[in-house]
């Protein structure tokens, strides 16, 4: 037999006490077990679909309101309104319940707080509250609006924990508090996790679901895009995804922290964060960010301040003022909680507590068919009010139209009661009613009085009669109330239903570069024609102004950054890259360029800043080339890549850029003549020796050169002025040609410039 199975037997008649029975371990287990799960789930842990509120919650509201804290009247001290749930409703620790009542009176936790704290009740760092008997309460005008109704018969009631009492067993809620105000808990085997909302969009989509009951998420989605949380910040996710969410009632939604960038003086900046993502400890996160800044996980972020006060403020502080914002805020989405999963479990018990999750259309439909409810039970109890109360009025219009019978009966019957059901045929209540009444009541003007309001309440009761008859116009109604609520928000609490959170697009993938983490300053690299190289800071740097060997000259002064690629091409063919933030110094005569990379000692050809998205025209003078472009020209070797192969006895001598509009090419050389032919006629080679350019039979090419047509060629007149050219049919022809003689005044040298 097996543990399970195994049978608790008492050893004699004599242990068994009173009330003792046998039972199946396992089945008691299982009994016990169930019981325990449904009580969290049902009395603890899921909030009701119809008020989205949990047992604690509604007594306390329910409490509160027995003491009378109206909105408008004064506090009570919070120990009082505990101690009464503690008494009257929620046999638990005061602890818990404490708890509660400050999460009710929260702005940073509830998007719409039930409760108005005095007080200290804690803050966005995560501080604890206040005691409780130092604080106080009253409830909000959100509060009030869930129990309004609630003397009406529109709820059910059900026995206290000690049955001396009655609570409700869920409150008319005539405000969408659910999706209002969200909820979170964890029950035995199942999680509820509900965002907050915005109160002014859910009563739109209430009247649209009203309107339309069989409307689609994405039909809810144009009027409710999405959670608006109290803390604020950027909702980041794919409208596909946040209908996904809806439609399955589970998902998970991302938000990112708010942030602006303030300009400093000398080019400098800041970033601000003024909203932070919802449950997130603002003293937490600080935490986290100094943590990370110590161990240097983020290298572009100089330093954090907290300058909060009422509002949210932390500054940011970039490594140096060339940092991309958009490079430092991605590190910090990255490695901290400035950007926070949001869990969207859409989990509640619903009008027979039954717990299930529901979608964003039939958590609007299940609060609207509460509202309903609620409607018909007000109704039918104001038209029973109102039938008793004619039924009275009946019996006192009876008095006056036969007042001295009555006065008689009343004088000298010994049963005046009796008489009175038997000469008039009263009721008994209608007798007993009449004989209540006093002396100074039966004057004229209280019996046009009584006619006055016997006519009124029977049109009041001929129309709850037609609502009570017609679903079409409890909905209509029920559509009523809610406009009446969305315009009474709209004059008490306007800013309440301003939206907070902002909708945004779901973040493009931002890759932040290995040279967005080095410092980006400006140099300027100068290359010697003896090779000796140096990167001086700045870019005020003139030849004039350094030194060089004896013997040596400058050769190139180039302008860039520390975060820069440089190409080096020699006259070989061979390009070598150097890293801009590797460069020696600019004090003294630098380094040979052959202690950096293997340059062996060929002729330097030219020195530019890497282009990631440029083209180059290379070619040799052997009239030889192609297009490249520069990204196939880097290499990770010291050896550098060899880019062109040039023929015996040639060497490179062209490495123009290309402008993307360039759709000619031009090509002179020491045959005195030039050639123009379409651009697209010359391949582009990711290295090789390329294809004719010109044909030369004596002499070699000078320069090549790449020009919009319709602009005309540009080439150097004289000492600081150029020469645009523009009858270029006559050299226009096809690649290889041998060209016409240039024009005249064309340079010397045979080269545009």
């Amino acid at each position: 037999m097996s543990v399970d199975d195994t049978v608790i037997e008492p050893t004699g008649a004599e242990d068994q006490g009173p009330g003792t029975r046998d039972v199946i371990f396992n089945e008691a287990l299982s009994e016990r077990y169930l019981a325990y799960a449904l009580s969290t789930i049902m009395s603890r842990s899921l909030p009701d679909v119809r008020d989205g509120l949990k047992p604690v919650q509604r007594r306390l509201l329910y409490a509160m309101r027995q003491l009378r804290l109206d909105p408008n009247g004064p506090y009570k001290k919070s120990a009082r309104v505990v101690g009464d749930v503690i008494g009257k409703f929620h046999p638990h620790g005061d602890a818990s319940i404490y708890d509660a009542l400050v999460r009710l009176a929260q702005e940073f936790s509830l998007r719409y707080p039930l409760i108005d704290g005095q007080g200290n009740f804690g803050n966005i760092d995560g501080d604890n509250p206040a005691a409780m008997r130092y604080t106080e309460a009253r409830m909000t005008l959100f509060a009030d609006l869930m129990l309004q109704g609630i003397d009406l018969d529109t709820v059910d009631f059900r026995d206290t924990y000690d049955g001396e009492d009655k609570e409700p067993v869920v409150l008319p809620s005539n405000f969408p508090n659910l999706l209002a105000n969200g909820s979170q808990g964890i029950a035995v085997g199942m999680a509820t996790s509900i965002p907050p909302h915005n109160a002014g969009e859910l009563l739109d989509g209430l009247l649209h679901v009203i309107e339309n009951p069989k409307c689609s998420v994405s039909d809810l989605m144009a009027i409710i895009p999405g959670p608006d949380f109290p803390t604020g910040g950027t909702l980041v996710e794919a409208p596909d995804t946040v209908r996904t969410a809806y439609e399955q009632g589970k998902g998970s939604l991302r938000v990112r922290a708010k942030w602006e960038i303030e300009k400093l003086k000398g080019g400098a900046y800041q970033i601000v964060v003024t909203e932070i993502p919802f449950q997130v400890q603002k003293s937490r996160l600080m935490e986290k960010l100094g943590e990370l800044v110590t161990a240097k996980k983020l290298p572009l972020l100089s330093d954090v301040l907290d300058e909060s006060a009422e509002d949210i403020r932390l500054v940011f502080e970039p490594r140096a003022r060339n940092v991309e914002p958009t490079h430092l805020m991605e590190q910090l989405f990255k490695h901290t909680e400035l950007e926070n999963r949001f869990s969207m479990n859409l989990n509640v018990l619903d009008k027979n507590n039954a717990p299930g999750v529901m979608d964003l259309p039939q958590m609007l439909q299940a609060f609207l068919d509460h509202r309903k409810e609620v409607l018909v039970r007000r109704s039918q109890n104001r038209l029973e009010k109102i039938e008793k109360r004619l039924h009275l009025l009946d019996g006192f219009l009876v008095v006056y139209l036969n007042i001295d019978e009555v006065i008689r009966i009343i004088r000298f019957e010994d049963q005046p009661k009796a008489e009175l059901m038997r000469v008039f045929g009263l009721s008994d209540i209608q007798a007993e009613a009449v004989l209540n009444l006093r002396l100074r009541a039966l004057h004229k003007l209280e019996e046009m009085e009584l006619k006055r309001e016997h006519q009124e309440l029977s049109e009041e009761k001929d129309k709850l009669l037609l609502l009570l008859s017609s679903d079409r116009r409890q909905w209509t109604a029920v559509k009523g109330e809610i406009k009446d609520l969305r315009t009474k928000l709209e004059d008490k609490a306007p800013d309440l239903l301003k939206r907070r959170t902002v909708i945004g697009d779901a973040p493009v993938e931002v890759d932040v570069p290995v040279s967005a983490l080095i410092d980006k300053e400006p140099i300027t690299v100068v290359l010697s024609k003896m090779g000796w190289i140096r990167a001086i800071k700045g870019h005020n740097a003139a030849p004039s102004d350094v030194k060089f060997k004896a013997g040596d000259a400058p050769h190139f002064f180039v302008q860039g950054h520390t975060t820069d690629k440089f190409i080096v091409m020699t006259e070989d063919g061979r390009a070598f890259t150097l890293s801009g933030d590797k460069l020696p110094g600019g004090r003294g005569f630098g380094e040979p360029l052959s202690l950096i990379v293997d340059w062996k000692g060929s002729q330097l050809v030219d020195l530019w800043v890497h282009d990631v998205s440029a083209k180059r025209l290379l070619a040799a003078d052997d009239g030889r080339g192609f297009v490249c472009r520069e990204e196939d020209l880097l290499s990770n070797q010291k050896g550098g890549k060899q880019a062109v192969n040039v023929g015996k006895g040639a060497g490179v001598n062209v490495t123009r850029k290309i402008d993307p509009a360039d759709d000619s090419i031009a090509v002179t050389g020491t045959s005195k003549k030039m050639l123009i032919f379409p651009l697209a006629d010359l391949p582009e080679l990711a290295k090789g020796r390329g294809n004719v350019l010109m044909k030369f039979t004596k002499g070699k090419m000078t320069d090549a050169k790449t020009f919009k047509r319709s602009d005309g060629l540009t080439w150097r007149w004289g000492a600081d002025k150029t020469r645009t050219f523009n009858e270029l049919d006559e050299y226009s022809g096809q690649r290889a040609q041998a060209g016409k003689a240039v024009p005249t005044g064309f340079p010397k040298d045979f080269r545009f410039d």
